[in-house]
């Protein structure tokens, strides 16, 4: 009687350990759709978005970063089975940078650590 049982639970084990069915499923047809999204935050000086659409056989959109030098970098992209992903960077703004720095900071050496 043990060795029906313990084929049994062998056969179970093995099934659900080695499934056909992995990752997800996908629709048989591609859906168009369209989506964008923005992040403004001041005093954190974070500004970025996004905006993208598809046909449901390309893909195509643009996103925006602003940049520490105080440039925005824009890009424009497309993208198909066809010819990839292809993409179009631009930048406005001029850059910014200080023209005064602080003292040069200077790590001691063999182990004189911060106590």
């Amino acid at each position: 009687m043990r060795f029906p049982i313990t084929i049994l639970l062998v056969v179970l084990a093995v099934t659900l350990a080695n499934p056909t069915n992995y990752g997800p499923v996908y629709a048989a047809v591609p859906l168009p759709y369209g989506f964008n999204y923005a992040v403004n935050d001041a005093y954190k000086g974070t500004n970025f978005g996004q905006t993208e659409k598809s046909d449901g056989n390309s893909v195509w959109g643009s996103y925006t970063v602003a940049l520490p030098d105080g440039r925005k970098q824009i890009v424009d992209y497309t993208a198909d089975h066809g010819r990839g992903f292809v993409a179009k960077v631009s930048y406005s703004g001029k850059a910014q940078h200080p023209k005064v720095s602080g003292p040069a900071i200077v790590f001691p050496q063999n182990g004189g650590g911060y106590h």
